[in-house]
């Protein structure tokens, strides 16, 4: 009995705190939805590259709600020791919990494919350099800030932006690829400065595999859960058997 009551007390704490979080982002969903002008003035705040290409109101109301409904069935289930919220809550935890080792399997992989991945992104990049930077705003500040983060220029080199929609207006190459703090003509281009795809795939290298340990790490707290919900569950059962 004392280790059951151990388990109860330890998943209707974790749940709660799923519970809490997931209503403390649902609430940033419906806010930026509500008043989006006060976030995006908050955002630009904090990093005004980001202003035009984010929206991530949908996205918190998404999660919010989903990390709501995990933490009251895992809450509920505990406390009213309910059979079936219990079930429910495991395959929830299990299906997630599939889908983050097939994603954990893919990210560790993902250093060997990075290579596919850059050359399906090319295409797309280099047409969007060539036709759409300096005339559409959105794809621009997205490039710029992809350059001034990754201190690179183009998605191959410079010679992305030569011919371009945007040289062909101004003549001049952005002031990510100049020896200067401005956009600058031919002449006075850093040739040195590597393209975006160099940079991309080094990040990629370095970073993918930590996110493929962190992932697996959230997996065993999922196993956790997983067990502790059948562990009650069937104790719960065993006691309505005998009663």
């Amino acid at each position: 009995m004392g280790c059951f009551k151990f388990l109860k007390i330890t998943m209707f704490c974790f749940n709660g705190l799923i519970f809490l979080a997931g209503a403390a982002i649902l609430g940033v969903g419906i806010w930026v939805k509500v008043d989006g002008g006060s976030f995006i003035d908050i955002l630009s705040k904090a990093a005004p590259q980001l202003k035009q290409i984010v929206n991530v109101g949908y996205l918190c109301i998404a999660i919010g709600s989903f990390l709501v409904v995990i933490g009251f069935l895992g809450c509920y289930g505990t406390v009213k020791e309910n059979k079936c919220m219990l079930m429910i809550f495991f395959i929830i935890i299990l299906l997630i919990f599939i889908a983050q080792v097939v994603g954990a399997v893919v990210i560790l992989a993902f250093s060997g494919l990075a290579d596919i991945f850059i050359g399906y992104v090319q295409v797309w990049a280099v047409e969007s350099i060539k036709n759409d930077y300096g005339k559409i705003s959105d794809i621009t500040t997205i490039w710029d800030s992809v350059m001034k983060e990754f201190k690179c220029c183009g998605f191959n080199s410079y010679n992305d932006f030569t011919n371009s929609s945007s040289h062909y207006l101004t003549s001049k190459y952005p002031k990510e690829c100049c020896t200067t703090s401005y956009a600058c003509p031919l002449s006075g281009v850093n040739k040195s400065i590597p393209g975006c795809y160099v940079t991309l795939l080094i990040f990629l290298k370095r970073h993918t595999k930590i996110l493929g340990i962190v992932a697996l790490g959230i997996a065993v707290l999922e196993i956790g859960a997983m067990a502790a919900s059948m562990i009650m569950y069937y104790y719960i059962r065993k006691q309505e058997k005998t009663v």
